[in-house]
């Protein structure tokens, strides 16, 4: 597989599958070291003025639980990239 920087991704949205299944704590991120780690990937895109597309999960709930809920992972995102972040909650 070719390296992203093979690519011209101007105008295109980038899928990217992160492992964003985080420890928390009372709906607090108490290890961002995953995260922090796709930041690099992350920001190549944005700064080549493509679409980053993240998609991860946490856990293993059956079903909808709002304690699995990345949300908490998407107000980090929103602080540490320096690109507007949008969360989808129904997919």
């Amino acid at each position: 597989m070719k390296p992203l920087s093979e690519f011209d991704l101007k105008g295109k949205k980038v899928f990217i599958r992160v492992d964003f299944n985080v420890p928390m704590e009372s709906g607090k991120i108490t290890d961002d070291t995953r995260i922090i780690e796709t930041l690099p990937t992350i920001n190549y895109v944005v700064h080549s003025f493509g679409k980053a597309i993240l998609c991860s999960h946490l856990g293993r709930p059956k079903g909808r639980i709002p304690e699995y809920s990345l949300k908490p992972v998407y107000e980090y995102l929103k602080k540490v990239l320096k690109a507007p972040v949008k969360f989808l909650e129904d997919i």
